[in-house]
């Protein structure tokens, strides 16, 4: 797919330069297809590359001998199994990536004429795909580490629900807990379910390479880093929140957009799928420097081998699905 004439990647991309780029369902398919098969067109069951195109099968236009089945881009994808065609997949990440703090999935609905639950579950699975591996090299740092909670207020939930939880300031509201390296700027955050030295602690211990520098506020959970890094402290309950480089700036204003999008927009994140909010805006922020096109094929690699069926999206197994226990 060739740029627009005229345009700059880092002036982002129109509407209307979208819509010329993809003004067939063929475009869209091939240009999914480029991006997810960087290095040629394989079997995504099997990984063969000797496979034939076939015309006479339009859903499944590719077959693997080996396996011995037709297949798709779709296949292994959070897209397999979806009836909807490429170039709604195509503005469905456009008009998510485009938005700030994200789309609704009523706006979504409005704006791709899809069902509200099409819409909740297309974006469900977008945010699946921004999801990277936990064996990602750590930090060199410094590193900032900081935790923050999303929730309704006590006084508007119902009694049953008004329980006070461990930790600071956590009633009734789940815990967030997130890492900002400021040599990289890059962001890794991750829904916990308790706020003590195992979850703290340990989610920036491994994050962050061993004697790096660490800054945390002054909260208990965050004092065994100081036996492996050289931990500082800013005192945010007697008011200091910056002495010198000493500071976890960074990581709040991360958390500052995270809760502009739930509050602005979502209205309501449930524990169930934070996860996959968290992911999102970690990702986002990760790749805010980058132009719109580059965002999008980025997201579209991101949806290969993370197939999300909508039974398993909204399985109730009553816990949060993708806080660490």
């Amino acid at each position: 797919m060739a740029t627009a004439p005229g345009r700059s990647d880092r002036e982002g991309v129109s509407v209307m330069e979208l819509t010329e780029m993809f003004p067939t369902e063929e475009a869209a398919r091939k240009w999914f297809e480029a991006k997810m098969w960087p290095n040629g067109r394989h079997c995504p069951r099997c990984g063969n590359t000797e496979t034939i195109e076939c015309s006479g099968h339009p859903p499944m236009p590719y077959w693997c001998p080996s396996c011995k089945r037709h297949f798709s881009v779709r296949v292994g994808s959070v897209m397999e199994g979806s009836p909807l065609p490429f170039r709604k997949w195509v503005w469905a990440i456009y008009l998510h990536l485009t938005s700030l703090k994200g789309v609704s999935s009523m706006k979504l609905h409005r704006d791709l004429k899809v069902t509200q639950k099409t819409a909740w579950f297309m974006l469900q699975r977008i945010r699946e795909s921004f999801k990277r591996d936990d064996d990602e090299p750590p930090f060199s740092g410094p590193v900032e580490v900081d935790e923050t909670y999303l929730g309704g207020k006590r006084a508007n939930m119902p009694k049953s629900k008004r329980k006070t939880l461990t930790g600071r300031g956590a009633v009734g509201k789940a815990a967030i807990v997130g890492a900002k390296d400021r040599e990289t700027n890059e962001v890794r955050a991750r829904h916990v379910r308790h706020t003590d030295t195992e979850h703290l602690a340990g989610f920036a211990a491994d994050q962050t390479k061993p004697g790096a520098t660490v800054y945390t506020d002054e909260a208990l959970a965050y004092r065994a880093l100081t036996a492996r890094y050289h931990h500082e402290v800013v005192n945010h309950g007697v008011g200091e929140y910056v002495r010198g480089m000493v500071h976890t700036n960074g990581i709040e204003s991360f958390w500052s957009m995270l809760k502009r999008a739930h509050k602005g927009v979502y209205h309501k994140l449930s524990p169930k799928h934070l996860h996959r909010y968290v992911a999102e805006f970690a990702g986002r922020h990760n790749v805010r420097e980058s132009d719109t096109l580059a965002q999008m094929a980025g997201l579209a690699l991101g949806m290969v081998g993370k197939r999300l069926t909508y039974a398993a999206l909204i399985t109730d197994n009553g816990l949060p699905s993708g806080a660490r226990a």
